[in-house]
Formats: structure tokens, sequence, C-alpha cells
């Protein structure tokens, strides 16, 4: 297989709704913002007390009761309900013995309109709607595969299914069909979790294009993919519909052998530490229910150069593992690549969110990976890391299947590349990190 060197011809990225947060004068802003744009009108997500057996039964109860329009019931990773309501059903359902709590839907993104959306930072890549190519490109190692040493393993973690809660794949994909063993659509108006917008096809790729001599390869070319379509063509859904592919992923994780779910996602929040159980996050809830199943979550951090602590799930330090990018243009270590437009070459990338909740940093500025129309596409972001790990995790529970999900969170980072040995941080904002795989 031929390495490459590749230049940025197309960005996208992950945005998430966060205030850069340093005084109480922005966290009131922040808040303020929140309010005003992430959350729903008349959306809410209805959690069930753990003592209600049939969520199913129970929400089909109380929406004939209250005549609500029902989206969404949950009852695997959290138990309840997504609908539409008045006011007035609303406060009834609070007070039903059977509700725990009930909070407004809000929104969630892989771009972010509120900040600089004429920025070509925020743009979708312009690839050509035409047919896929009868003829495939000879297989390449991206920059960000051959960065973190995944080429060329014994290991290529076969078997081991990573589900990808995005926008879906491209179930046709030459470069990705042979591993896509399933399927799920959360959204209305969609028959699957076949993808019409690009970026689950991208952040697929890394994880698990096969090694077949076409296009390029994933760090984890053996694993099984599980397309979970959350986030519509635009790149935006809700809590709800990332609930949805959550609680699916949890109640089919032995059917599919899913061990990993990468989320390149984000929005709106902060953690409470506890599992969403003090500040009645639904969202976090389901998460930590989800990984006590066996499935660990690998999410981006985010892009606006701001701490991760306010955005979700990134901020969820007690649940998932939570990636920066790293910009490299020659997939190797030592700095003496060209300089990106994103920072000089193994340096953080100047967009990535950074502080304690980020665990590790990997690849994130000109992957070249798999989109949609059978293409391929160079993107950017933290969107672009995340998968670089959820590939690693893959390979890492390949050889060591009862680690738990800290487990593998701490030995990664010990086989990780640290601080000074092959990249640098001019800005001094990351400690985290570089993931490795040469010993997985």
């Amino acid at each position: 297989m031929k390495k490459i060197k590749l230049n940025a011809t197309l960005v996208l990225f992950l945005g998430i709704f966060v205030a850069g947060i340093s005084n109480t004068a922005q966290v009131a802003s922040a808040k303020s913002f929140n309010d005003r744009i992430d959350k729903i009108p008349g959306q809410y997500i209805v959690v069930f007390k753990d003592k209600v057996a049939d969520a199913d039964s129970e929400s089909d109860k109380i929406a004939k009761t209250h005549k609500l329009e029902r989206i969404h019931t949950y009852n695997r990773a959290i138990k309840g309900f997504t609908a539409r309501m008045s006011e007035a059903e609303l406060e009834k359902i609070k007070n039903d013995p059977r509700v725990e709590f009930v909070t407004e839907d809000r929104a969630i993104y892989i771009s972010n309109p509120a900040f600089g959306s004429e920025s070509s930072l925020n743009k979708a890549p312009s690839i050509s709607k035409k047919p896929a190519p009868q003829t495939q490109p000879p297989q390449t190692v991206p920059t960000g595969i051959d960065r973190v040493n995944a080429e060329n393993l014994l290991n290529k973690g076969a078997g081991i299914g990573v589900a990808v809660i995005d926008t879906g794949i491209e179930l046709s994909h030459p470069d990705l069909k042979g591993n896509i063993i399933a399927n799920k659509n959360c959204l209305s108006g969609v028959k699957n979790g076949n993808d019409d917008n690009g970026h689950g096809t991208h952040t697929a790729g890394t994880i698990a294009a096969l090694d077949n001599n076409i296009g390029v390869v994933g760090a984890a070319p053996e694993a099984k993919l599980i397309a979970v379509k959350v986030l519509n063509r635009n790149g935006s859904g809700t809590w709800s519909s990332v609930m949805c592919g959550i609680d699916w992923v949890t109640a089919n994780a032995a059917k599919y052998n899913i061990k990993v779910a990468n989320m390149s996602l984000g929005g709106a929040g902060a953690s409470d530490n506890n599992c969403g159980n003090t500040n009645n996050d639904p969202l976090h809830k389901a998460i930590c229910n989800s990984r006590d199943a066996g499935v660990i979550y690998v999410v981006a951090a985010g892009n606006e150069n701001k701490s991760a602590s306010f955005s979700v799930p990134a901020s969820y330090d007690d649940t998932v593992i939570t990636v920066s990018a790293l910009a490299d243009s020659d997939g190797a270590l030592g700095g003496v690549g060209s300089p990106t437009a994103y920072g000089a070459d193994d340096t953080f990338a100047t967009f990535s969110n950074y502080g304690e909740a980020v665990d590790l940093g990997a690849p994130g500025v000109d992957i070249y990976s798999t989109y949609t129309g059978g293409k391929y596409a160079t993107l950017s972001g933290t969107s672009m890391a995340a998968p670089h790990i959820s590939g690693a995790v893959a390979l890492y529970i390949k050889n060591n299947p009862a680690s738990t999900w800290d487990k593998v969170r701490d030995s990664l980072k010990v086989l990780a590349e640290n601080l000074g040995f092959g990249h640098t941080d001019p800005s001094d904002l990351h400690s985290e990190p570089v993931v490795r795989a040469d010993s997985l």
C-alpha cells in the first residue's frame, strides 16, 4: 500500500454550541445563548422511574390519556419517551407517579451555523453528486492512519462491532459495504441508515475501511460497522434522536457484538459527573447505562478552541472517551512536515477544544477517508479525530475482551505518545497524549 501526503482541500467541522467560558459574565452569556437557541419548544423527553418495567406499555397509556404526539420510546439505555406537548400537559406528566423527570429536548449537530456560518470552516465539502466511479482509486494509507501507526498490524479488530451514531453510512460504498452488518434509522421520513450527508461515511472509513486494494484503509479494517442514523442530511438532530440510537445500540449490542460507539457530534450542556442523575440529563444517563451494558463511547471534543466542559457529550468525563484533534501533514511524528491551515505539523489543531474532559488526541486535520457517492474526501475537525480512537478501541478490545471502558481509556493513554515525544503544544492548552496503535 502506498503512503501519501494529503493537502487540505475540504473542511467539515463538528460544531458544538458552546461559549468560551472563563468568568461569570461569560457563563451568563452562554446560558442565555443556550436557552435561546438549543431548546426545541414544545418537545420534551420524559424519563420513567426505574421501577417502571415496560416503557412501551406505560408510554402508550400516558400518550393516550394526554393525547400526546409521541416521537420516540426508549426501553434499554433509558426508560421513557419523547413527545410534543402543551404546557398544561407537561405539568400533568411531571406529576405522574411513574415519571422521574421531564426535560426539554435540545438540538445537536455536526456543524455550527450559529458561529461564523459563512466561514469556510463550517461549509460542507463541495463533493460532486455524480454516480460512484466504476473504477476505484488504488488503496493508500491516509496520513492519520499512518500517524497513529495503525497500518499493517496483525490485529485488525476482526469481528468487533463499531456503531457509527451519526448521519448514517453509505451502505453501498465499495470500501465499506463488506464490513457493514446492520443499520438503524431514528429519523422520520427516512427509510434506513444510509448516509445523505457524508459525515458519517467519512468517520466510518477512518474506523474500518476495508483493506482491499482500493481507496483507503481504516484503523481496524476487519471490524464490523453498524450505521445508526440520528442526524439529518443537514447534519442536525436532537438529543431525543441520538438517544434513540443509543437505546437501539444497547438493545442490539449482543446481537452485533457492538463494543464501541463513535459519536462525532455535540450540543450545548455540561456534565454533573454523576451520569445525569444530579442535573436530570437524559442523554448522559442513557450513555452511562449503555456503557454499563458493555459499549464504549468515543466522542469528539468540538472545534471552537474552547473548553470541552461546556458541550455534550464531550464533557461526560465519567462516561466517554473524549478526543481532541492533532494537526499532522506528513503522517510521521517529529514536527518536520509542512504547516497546515490549522497549525504547524504535529501540534494540536487551532480549532480543537481542550480541557480536563479531553482524554486523548488523534489526527484531525486533512483526513482522507470515504465519502458519499462511492467517493473519498479530505475533511478536518475533531469529528475526524474521534474515529481514529474508535478504531484503536476496537483493536484493544479484540485482544482484551473483558476490559471495562475506563480500563480501555487508561490503557490507551499509557500506550500513547506524550507531549514532547513526537508532538508539541505551542498553545499550552493540551496535556492529553496522542493515540498510538503500535502495540495493539
